[in-house]
């Protein structure tokens, strides 16, 4: 079933957040330590009105067990909505990291992150969340949902675009090299 996340689910949607993001979680926090990084997604995942909370998370649970999550919202509130979590970074972790590229942008509601747990892979949860999102931005009346894939990562490239996203362009985001792939709804 899926389901909105609530704040009591941190402890099983935070590492799959942390999982789908991976090392962009160190990247963006320009934290090195696992435990950190963990305790600051945990904190943000529990607040409203940020980049990661629970407002913007969908879950799948199956026996009262967290299988997977899918993180998305309108891009045109990225800013918004990064802004607490730079600034508790700058505060609490003297990180100077306040100007991340954006991977979003106005027009799209963006698919930040969707993730699965290791051991429920293959059995079409990930497909399941993706059907969410896209149900999630119809209601929301977007004309477009995006989201970035590693230019290395074939098979998410594969399941994207058997979803029915297509590549608009390539882009360079935090060091790396993505497909910006774009699902049209209208």
């Amino acid at each position: 079933m899926i389901r909105p996340a609530k704040p009591a689910d941190t402890e099983e949607v935070v590492p799959l957040i942390i999982q789908a993001m991976g090392k962009l979680a160190k990247k963006l926090t320009n934290v090195e330590d696992d435990e950190i990084i963990n305790r600051i997604f945990k904190h943000f995942f529990q607040q409203k009105n940020n980049q990661y909370s629970y407002e913007n998370t969908l879950v799948f649970e199956n026996e009262g067990k967290i299988l997977g999550s899918l993180n998305a919202y309108d891009g045109e509130k990225l800013l918004m909505l990064r802004q607490p979590f730079l600034a508790y970074l700058a505060e609490h972790y003297q990180t100077n990291n306040n100007n991340p590229s954006t991977e979003t942008q106005s027009g799209e509601f963006y698919l930040d992150t969707i993730s699965v747990n290791p051991l429920a892979q293959g059995k079409g949860i990930g497909k399941q969340l993706i059907k969410a999102g896209i149900d999630w931005a119809k209601q929301l009346d977007h004309h477009a949902i995006g989201l970035l894939v590693e230019q290395n990562n074939e098979n998410a490239l594969k399941l994207y675009e058997k979803m029915g996203f297509s590549v608009q362009n390539e882009k360079e985001f935090m060091g790396g090299l993505y497909h910006h792939m774009v699902f049209k709804l209208k």
